[in-house]
């Protein structure tokens, strides 16, 4: 996809990232406890910020990155993308990061409701899924809240910041999704 589109919901605006998000960005991610389930490291500066977003912008560039940032009240908050788009088989999975104070109040699962709304009505996907580490509880929340059923544990399936996770695994179908 060339152009990421701009998409609202009933508190939030998704869409590209900006230089202007530079340092909320770098807010959340220098939180260890954002960075506790995530594959990344706490960001120590600005520059390790400032990296991840060139990343961001090449993706853009190079048509091969569905990255949103999550705003509400004019700020980034987070981030939500599609991590991978599988077109032969016509499913993708979500990741997301949220700053932690934002936690709790519903605002990823309002960014992944649109985001699967999205993927199955504009992108044409049969499946859509998403994958957190066995201990975070938040995010098994947020995918269950959005229509995602559980489908197993992948057991040490990741090798992150040293250590080998458990890792559960959710999904929606189209069919599920339409029967919602």
């Amino acid at each position: 996809m060339s152009k990421i589109p701009i998409m609202k919901t009933e508190r939030l605006l998704l869409r590209p990232i900006t230089h202007g998000d530079l340092e909320a960005m770098y807010d959340y991610s220098s939180s260890k406890n954002v960075a506790r389930y995530v594959t990344w490291q706490a960001h120590t500066s600005l520059e390790d910020t400032k990296a991840f977003m060139a990343l961001i912008f090449n993706g853009y560039q190079q048509g091969n990155l569905m990255l949103w940032g999550i705003e509400y009240a004019g700020t980034i908050i987070g981030t939500i993308d599609f991590v991978t788009i599988n077109d032969t088989h016509k499913y993708a999975e979500i990741g997301y990061v949220l700053s932690e104070d934002f936690w709790n109040k519903g605002f990823t699962t309002e960014a992944t409701k649109k985001l699967i709304d999205f993927g199955f009505n504009e992108l044409d996907l049969v499946r859509i899924q998403a994958r957190c580490f066995e201990e975070n509880i938040g995010s098994q929340k947020v995918m269950e809240k959005s229509g995602m059923q559980f489908e197993g544990l992948l057991r040490k399936s990741m090798l992150v910041k040293g250590q080998y996770q458990n890792v559960k695994m959710y999904a929606i179908t189209d069919d599920d999704y339409r029967n919602l």
